[in-house]
């Protein structure tokens, strides 16, 4: 049986850097981004049917999809209605193929999505609002409007720390380092003891 970690944390919490040290420690980490991208690359199935207008040589455009969201209201709550299920379908896959007794699963909508169910242990980065709002401003296209809008749907910083197993810290490379090494370390004792 594989143990199955969830990392979550909030839009420039530091999640994908997070991510990797864990990979650099031989855990295979299984993106819910990537996912996404790859059944965006695919067509898009059931998403292209539903939204035809968001498919440009034979793949759904995240530029389209933006424009449909901010042009239709109920847009989004289709899209995720399609495209969720799609990417838990995937994660599982992911999870039941993997020959590794300790696997991470990157899910930034653990929570909102139910997907916390399904993990042994969950993760949670967290900054300071101030360096989270500098972090994700620096990145191209994003705007205050833009980042208040993907925050709003997301669950607050606070409740993920509540709801975790571990939070690590990500205003130190050195310490979200160390925060990294001690879980895994403890992961594998209890698996060793049990």
């Amino acid at each position: 049986m594989t143990f199955v970690i969830g990392l979550t944390g909030s839009i420039g919490m530091g999640k994908s850097t997070t991510a990797k040290m864990f990979a650099k420690r031989y855990i295979p980490v299984w993106d819910a981004d990537a996912a996404v991208h790859r059944i965006y690359q695919s067509g898009g199935g059931e998403l292209a049917t539903a939204f035809p207008q968001a498919v440009k040589n034979g793949m759904i455009e995240r530029d389209l999809l933006r424009k449909i969201i901010h042009q239709d209201q109920t847009a989004l709550a289709k899209i995720e209605a399609i495209i969720h299920p799609q990417v838990a379908a995937d994660r599982a896959r992911f999870i039941q193929t993997s020959k590794s007794e300790i696997v991470l699963v990157d899910v930034p909508l653990l929570f909102e999505t139910g997907a916390d169910d399904s993990v042994d242990a969950i993760v949670v980065v967290s900054a300071p609002n101030d360096v989270q709002r500098d972090r994700v401003l620096a990145r191209d296209g994003m705007t205050e409007t833009l980042f208040d809008t993907i925050l709003s749907k997301q669950m607050p910083d606070a409740e993920k720390r509540a709801k975790a197993d571990y939070v690590i810290e990500t205003t130190s490379l050195d310490a979200a380092e160390a925060a990294v090494d001690a879980i895994l370390a403890k992961i594998k004792r209890e698996l060793s003891d049990a």
